[in-house]
């Protein structure tokens, strides 16, 4: 049984690793410290559970879990959350996740979910593994076939026949990003799964790897879709997902495969000379006014996805602009002035920790002491008990 664990808190990271290591469950752990690190995990570990936190860095948690639903429709979701961040964790749920799992983690809670969890994968397994197996593995070879076809290249002795019967009539899109030298694994893997997902809601047809940039499906449509309605849909989930511009090409129905490669030389060629979708600029405005809006209401739920409902933007959008804007993360700005707020209420002799933590946004004093140590290498209790200098 594998489990991936992704919470960009080493502590919360490597704590939970411990507790399923002593638990002598057998368990194969890795460990992520954002979704651009849990996504390569994914695509070269068969990762039965993921635990996640909800504010992750860049893709948070419930964004990460949407867009992986679709290529790893197998795996157990269960989310990470504070008590701050409740909502979102019952959100999660009703998105998919299994469970979910309030800070300070219970070692006891930990172990009753993961054994529950395990006992159900593993009665699912004795059905399915076989047929999984063959799924996946013919998953890959299709692919990989395709890809060699698309790119021109010799397939040799290789049958094209499975693919004509399952897509006598088919339209291919292709999508590439203008990613120039950048890393773009995470981006990469954002496509392929909102392109399967859509061409499973449109109709029939699957996904391959094209190259470094760009990525090529394949989509015989139901009677009653539109392909315009997909690329259309496509877009708006790209726009909203990716943070470098990108490009959608669609051709016209196709019923022979041999003019594949033809066409996806025109892709390239149109590719080259055409306009990339770019994501919206001049967001400097809604970030300022986000600022003053977390500053006026850091002692209540703060959590990315309110804060960037407050100005209108997508929480994963939000985010890459807070880091551009400020320099620092949206969970590290907020616990940053938190801490500072809680270091001027700490002069207050006459106010209890309960006090000062529930009136920075913590209602868990143990949680408040943990971000507290972390953030300043010493307890409140001995930051308070300090000399006054």
């Amino acid at each position: 049984m594998n489990i991936l664990i992704v919470d960009d808190e080493s502590v919360i990271r490597e704590g939970i690793k411990r507790t399923l290591e002593q638990s002598q469950g057998g368990f194969g752990i890795y460990v992520a410290a954002s979704a651009d690190e849990a996504a390569k995990i994914m695509e070269r570990e068969p990762i039965d559970i993921v635990l996640t936190d909800i504010l992750l860095p860049g893709m948070n948690g419930l964004e990460f879990m949407k867009v992986s639903q679709g290529k790893h429709p197998f795996v157990r979701w269960v989310v990470i959350s504070a008590h701050s961040e409740f909502a979102y964790a019952q959100k999660a749920v009703k998105l998919g996740a299994r469970d979910y799992i309030l800070k300070p983690i219970g070692k006891k809670n930990l172990l009753k979910l993961i054994r529950s969890l395990t006992e159900e994968i593993g009665k699912e397994r004795a059905f399915t593994r076989e047929e999984e197996f063959m799924r996946t593995s013919l998953k890959y070879l299709r692919e990989a076939v395709f890809q060699r076809l698309a790119a021109g290249l010799d397939i040799g002795k290789l049958d094209l026949s499975p693919f004509m019967e399952a897509h006598p009539r088919f339209r291919l899109v292709m999508v590439t990003m203008d990613a120039g030298s950048k890393n773009v694994h995470l981006e990469h893997f954002i496509i392929d799964n909102v392109l399967t997902e859509l061409i499973g809601l449109h109709g029939t047809g699957f996904v391959s790897s094209f190259d470094r940039q760009s990525l090529l499906g394949l989509v015989t449509l139901r009677p009653e879709s539109e392909a315009d309605a997909l690329v259309g849909e496509l877009k708006d989930h790209l726009k909203h997902y990716l943070k470098i511009p990108f490009q959608v090409l669609l051709s016209d129905e196709l019923t022979d495969f041999k003019r594949v490669p033809q066409v996806v030389g025109q892709f390239r060629q149109a590719s080259a000379s055409g306009t990339y979708v770019a994501l919206e600029g001049g967001r400097d405005t809604s970030i300022e006014v986000a600022l003053h809006f977390i500053n006026a209401h850091f002692h209540e739920d703060l959590s990315l996805e309110k804060v960037a409902s407050t100005v209108f933007l997508n929480p994963i959008y939000f985010s890459q602009l807070f880091k551009q804007k400020t320099g620092q993360g949206y969970k590290e700005y907020v616990i940053s002035l938190r801490m500072e707020q809680a270091k001027k209420l700490l002069g207050n002799p006459n106010l209890k920790l309960a006090d000062i933590a529930e009136r920075i946004g913590y209602q868990d004093v143990r949680h408040f002491t943990q971000v507290f140590r972390k953030k300043f290498e010493m307890t409140p209790t001995e930051y308070r008990s300090r000399p006054s200098t």
